[in-house]
């Protein structure tokens, strides 16, 4: 905080909303991530590291296509989106989520480079990508409803519960987000969402019951896990 503020008023003021509970990255105004500097508002979900799980597998998948079309959902800052367009030049990105001020701050990160949608879900999406899209990558909310509480104040005080909030099991987007993405997905495109290690027969469940073929992958050292998954046909 001491490099970020101005003044010693400043530096005040940052150490006040700090010691308030406000996560740092809040109180700078941004979050590292993937090597980028990502714009973070208050109210806004913050990028986890774990989260370069996604872009890594994005990434990966996306080699040897040529101008891939790639879709962030619940994208929160875009973090995701900015790596993966920091990776792949050539990529046609959008990025989408339900909370109006994580597209706000989207739409800041990802000025001239990929074009943020508002709206819950795949709903946001402009129908001309509908059997066009190589990747799409999922950080859906995935806390159990009941386990909200227990999450550090940082979270369960400053960001948003619909950045949060899974459902009874954590994975009642991941089953919505599984129906809905064959639907924009090219033949063989893929799905990738962030799951938990405990989680992940649920999330791998609900794709392969919409003719995925899926796998789960995970890092050790990022502490992530993710359910990759094929659309068939």
């Amino acid at each position: 905080m001491v490099q970020a503020a101005e003044t010693a008023g400043d530096l005040e003021a940052m150490v006040e909303r700090r010691v308030s509970g406000l996560p740092l990255e809040q109180v700078l105004g941004w979050a590292e991530f993937c090597g980028l500097r990502i714009l973070v508002d208050p109210g806004v979900f913050v990028p986890r590291r774990r989260s370069a799980l996604l872009v890594e597998h994005a990434v990966a998948l996306l080699d040897g296509v040529r101008a891939p079309v790639v879709v962030d959902l619940c994208c929160g800052t875009g973090a995701v989106a900015a790596a993966v367009r920091q990776a792949r030049g050539d990529v046609e990105l959008h990025a989408a989520d339900i909370d109006r001020c994580a597209v706000a701050c989207a739409r800041r990160n990802l000025d001239g480079i990929g074009t943020v949608h508002e709206g819950d879900l795949t709903e946001a999406l402009p129908d001309e990508l509908a059997g066009r899209v190589d990747v799409i990558v999922v950080n859906a909310p995935y806390v159990p409803s009941d386990e909200i509480a227990m999450m550090p104040p940082e979270a369960r005080d400053h960001e948003p519960r619909v950045a949060l909030d899974g459902g009874t099991d954590g994975v009642d987007i991941h089953r919505r987000v599984a129906e809905q993405a064959p639907r924009w997905l090219r033949p063989g495109g893929h799905l990738v969402i962030e799951t938990s290690r405990r989680q992940a027969p649920l999330t791998v469940e609900a794709m392969t019951g919409h003719g995925f073929d899926t796998r789960v992958v995970r890092s050790d050292d990022l502490d992530a896990t993710a359910a990759v998954g094929r659309k068939m046909g």
